[in-house]
């Protein structure tokens, strides 16, 4: 059966869309996961529950706060309005920033944990070198979280893929601008077209367990490496 034109859209947009995310959740969550590591702040538990708030939050409830923020009575809708932007809510963009906030607890625990794993000993021994902070985490610390930082990226990218709640209320369901492959599902069920689902469903059914197998790897690959 040959995929349809607006299939291949959505399969484009997810994949455009889970890659931005991942990249700039990579580029938040590593100072963030640092921070929250090391910090003895008074403000690391309240932080951290933040953080992992979207892992118990029902995706419909977090979507609507952000459609409501994202609007043009919201806040930031305000703020983007005022700025020429315009409102996001609805907009490719929009999509962006509830991915990103909806993955973040993906991307940061694991960082976090590799960070601590590490412990404080190999930067202590780069500071004695003469290392900046700068230069040991660099240098020193990113190298020896690379595990954390790949399992960061790889559930990053798959929740991001998997995304319907959040996506379809922040985003709608419009065709070659916030139509991804779980909404795409979601119409073809919607019109009865089952078949139709079949492919696509089957495909992330592929995905996740590709994800899986990659993760299983990468956790044998560390404990192999990792002292």
């Amino acid at each position: 059966m040959p995929i349809e034109m607006e299939a291949l859209q959505a399969i484009w947009l997810t994949v455009k869309l889970a890659a931005s995310t991942t990249a700039l959740l990579l580029l938040l969550a590593t100072p963030l996961a640092w921070w929250l590591a090391w910090t003895g702040s008074r403000w690391r538990v309240p932080v951290s529950a933040l953080v992992t708030m979207p892992l118990v939050l029902p995706p419909s409830v977090l979507g609507f706060y952000l459609l409501v923020a994202l609007g043009p009575d919201g806040p930031v809708g305000r703020l983007t309005e005022a700025l020429g932007l315009g409102v996001l809510s609805f907009t490719f963009s929009g999509l962006l920033i509830g991915s990103i906030v909806y993955s973040l607890p993906f991307a940061v625990q694991p960082l976090q944990h590799a960070f601590e794993a590490m412990g404080r000993r190999p930067l202590e021994v780069a500071a004695s070198l003469g290392a900046s902070p700068v230069d040991a985490f660099f240098s020193v610390a990113l190298p020896q979280a690379r595990g954390g930082l790949l399992t960061a990226a790889i559930l990053s990218f798959a929740h991001t893929v998997g995304e319907f709640g959040v996506v379809l209320m922040i985003g709608g369901n419009i065709p070659g601008q916030t139509r991804v492959v779980s909404t795409q599902i979601y119409g073809y069920v919607e019109a009865m077209e089952y078949a139709s689902a079949h492919w696509l469903a089957g495909g992330m059914l592929l995905f996740s367990f590709a994800v899986l197998l990659a993760l299983a790897g990468l956790r044998r690959h560390d404990a192999r490496v990792l002292p």
